[in-house]
């Protein structure tokens, strides 16, 4: 692979405008592609085998128009102290607010009123409007959310406090402003680290060329494969972050051959050749993280998977062809001035002493490493333990999904919810649905009868509703409040206890029951995203484990990889559940809310920091394989990786800790949280793990590191990825021609 790369990267860099014209193109055509796509259409959420969703689907049949999962809002109105909502004035204000809220859009599929729908707290001092959808919360369209905030906005006019809750008005998170903000650091960060804007601004390019095309890519190709709009944010985010990185590797390595002497077209050919096939194999860890959501089952999930997968492959074609052709038009300005004229002073001293060039000092880099190599044991331990440290309140962790009560406080959304609990109760925001299929029963009404009556003998049961019957009177809907907060762990388990008794139901009415509805539908994706944690960890692990076993030809090293990334998810999810589930530094972080922590946060931390994190190790380790297979010692070796690739891997950490942390100004909770874990992951990843424990482990392991069995490096096919095999390619014709000379006698003559 090594000497493929090498001269497609002499291609590229002799070919400069041939090759960066063939990627603009590729940019104009996915970019008039994506202005002349189709708008498309929004994910219709489902979860395929829960049974939330088996209820839902059973609703739209026996309930047709009736819109089961469609999005919902509550105008809630709360009466000035001394009044009640049912005065005749408060009354009058409600009654013309359910009139307008019905021809606020043709979207509307129904207005309770509050009046008839009990909707009435037993003080009289709260009421609710609860007005459904046609179509899901995703799939509403702006004038319909527009028309409900004027309706609440004139409401609100008459005196009452008016606030609106539920999913209507729910909207995805504006981000803009943090990519802005992550791409200014990495600019900052990148202008430090190579000492030139030039440098600095070529993984800038190349990152936003790759994601304009990947996005563009998939806007033009939403309508084709029922892509949504959502299905790009995390394209969006992984394709920044892998571009950078990788062209961050490209450019490094192509400075370090100028540095040693190698002209322009043989640096940029040795650059895509070593450090190229780092970013190859560290891309393809990516893509299995990525691709490997796809085992949970969750259709949006999958769709933003590979998406974001397909943006990385465009991220690696772009570091392996279009960063030496870009290099080409950099010329020596890749080096600041003061780095220019340092190369100069050495090589003009090297020339009149006769002698090489006198070797730089030491970095920090080799510094540390050599600190390292001297205590082995001592950092380990103090690395292991302190990841344990932080990973020890992930023992506490609790899973669900956030709702209103999550919100800030000074929210529209929190202020309603905390409303409708103040009036009815917490359980009041979240209702379950349960719904009597009695199809099979003789008697659906009485076995609708003795499902609610069954139901409201349970514990934790605020309220059962009477059954609704469809118009075929086969199928009925009742509606459950519980006691307690949709997120709770005690809804949980009323949920849990409605669903046992299913099979008795069955048994005694012939009567199938299923419980659904938004707080069932939530429960049920925290038990899917954790039933799927175990199999994803393993696959996703697995795969990249034989990948790096490819790649360093060793069984240890690849092992320590896996170990240590798991170590450092674990500290990271130890640090979420201790900020954002018992509310350590809470006020630091701007938390409000503690609660369950996202149930997707584990599975989403493991395949996107899984990814990054083997950037890291492939890019550092590579380097050292590389040393060791040209004749170092082990110890030196490690130095050697260090020396080269460690200000480079924490330049890419800093940039992505940057643009992470970025998120937790995010007034969304969901946000705030996927931030701060991913930060503190990479965090901890790069500079505990792939700093200390990977040198550590290295130097305590010797030569024993790069050990495989005999059959086994038989059967792995040899990619190359340290370049051993180019350097003796590299190597044969100068050998040769010294070889000729030496056996042709005239040859001395002529040289004299």
């Amino acid at each position: 692979m090594a000497t493929f790369l090498y001269k497609l990267g002499r291609f590229a860099f002799r070919r400069r405008g041939f090759v960066a014209l063939i990627w603009v193109a590729l940019l104009a055509v996915a970019g008039v592609g994506a202005a002349t796509a189709s708008q498309p259409a929004n994910d219709s959420f489902s979860i395929p085998g829960t049974e939330a969703q088996k209820a839902f689907d059973l609703l739209e049949q026996r309930f047709p128009g009736g819109n089961a999962d469609g999005a919902t809002a509550r105008v809630v109105f709360h009466a000035p102290s001394g009044e009640k909502m049912t005065d005749p004035d408060n009354k009058a204000v409600v009654t013309k607010t359910v009139a307008e809220l019905k021809a606020s859009s043709p979207q509307v599929a129904s207005v309770a009123d509050p009046y008839q729908a009990r909707a009435v707290s037993k003080d009289g001092t709260t009421a609710y409007i609860l007005t459904s959808y046609k179509v899901n919360a995703m799939e509403l369209e702006d004038p319909a959310k527009d028309g409900l905030k004027e309706v609440g906005e004139k409401a609100e006019k008459s005196g009452l406090s008016v606030q609106i809750g539920g999913d209507a008005l729910q909207e995805m998170p504006e981000t803009g402003s943090t990519e802005i903000i992550g791409i200014a650091i990495s600019a900052v960060v990148l202008a430090i680290t190579f000492g030139s804007l030039v440098a600095a601004g070529l993984p800038l390019l190349t990152a936003l060329i790759g994601v304009g095309i990947g996005i563009s890519s998939i806007t033009a190709l939403a309508t084709t494969l029922g892509l949504s709009t959502t299905t790009s944010t995390l394209a969006m985010m992984i394709g920044l972050a892998v571009g950078i990185d990788y062209a961050l590797f490209i450019v490094s390595r192509y400075r370090a051959e100028l540095a040693e002497g190698r002209d322009r077209e043989e640096a940029a050919g040795r650059a895509v050749g070593t450090a190229g096939s780092a970013v190859v194999f560290a891309g393809l860890t990516v893509v299995i993280a990525l691709v490997g959501l796809a085992v949970v089952n969750i259709p949006m999930l999958t769709k933003m998977g590979f998406a974001a997968a397909g943006t990385v492959v465009i991220a690696v074609l772009i570091a392996i062809s279009l960063i030496p052709a870009v290099l080409g038009f950099a010329g020596k300005r890749v080096f600041g001035r003061r780095a220019r004229r340092r190369m100069e002073e050495r090589a003009a001293a090297a020339a009149a002493s006769g002698a090489d060039a006198p070797e730089e000092k030491p970095n920090m880099g080799t510094r540390w490493a050599r600190f390292v190599l001297r205590r082995p044991v001592l950092v380990l331990l103090v690395a292991v333990l302190g990841l344990g440290a932080a990973a020890l309140p992930a023992a506490s962790l609790e899973l669900g999904l956030p709702d209103d009560g999550s919100q800030p406080v000074s929210s529209q959304k929190r202020q309603a919810y905390d409303m409708i609990s103040e009036g009815f109760g917490p359980g009041s925001n979240g209702p379950l649905m349960v719904v009597a299929d009695a199809k099979g029963s003789d008697d659906a009404r009485g076995a609708a009868q003795q499902v609610r009556k069954t139901i409201t003998g349970l514990d934790g049961v605020a309220a059962v509703s009477p059954a609704t019957f469809n118009k075929a009177g086969d199928t009925a809907t009742i509606t459950v409040i519980s006691k307690y907060k949709p997120s709770s762990i005690d809804t949980e388990n009323l949920v849990g206890d409605i669903r046992d008794e299913a099979s008795g139901f069955k048994s005694g009415t012939g009567a199938e029951v299923l419980v659904t509805g938004q707080t069932a539908m939530n429960i049920d994706i925290s038990q899917k995203l954790n039933d799927a944690l175990v199999p994803y960890l393993v696959l996703v692990v697995g795969l990249a484990f034989l990948l790096l076993m490819v790649v360093f030809r060793s069984v240890l090293v690849p092992l320590k990889a896996a170990l240590g990334f798991l170590l450092s998810v674990v500290a990271a999810l130890g640090a979420v559940v201790a900020v954002f589930q018992w509310g350590w530094l809470a006020d630091l972080f701007g938390v409000e809310e503690t609660g369950p922590i996202m149930s997707m946060m584990p599975i989403f931390m493991i395949g996107v920091v899984f990814g990054l994190a083997m950037d890291y190790e492939v890019f550092l380790v590579t380097r050292m394989r590389e040393a060791y297979v040209h004749g170092e010692r082990p110890g030196q070796a490690v130095v050697t990786g260090f020396r080269h690739g460690a200000r480079v891997v924490t330049a890419a950490a800093v940039i992505m800790i940057s643009v992470f942390a970025g998120f937790i100004g995010s007034s969304e909770s969901m946000i705030k949280m996927i931030g701060f874990g991913l930060a503190t992951a990479v965090l901890f990843d790069a500079f505990v793990v792939r700093m200390a424990i990977v040198p550590a482990v290295l130097a305590l392991l010797g030569k024993a590191a790069w050990w495989l069995p005999r059959w086994l490096d038989r059967a792995l096919p040899n990619v190359d990825v340290e370049g051993e095999g180019l350097r003796k390619q590299l190597e044969q014709p100068s050998a040769d021609r010294q070889r000729d000379r030496d056996s042709d006698p005239d040859a001395e003559l002529t040289r004299v």
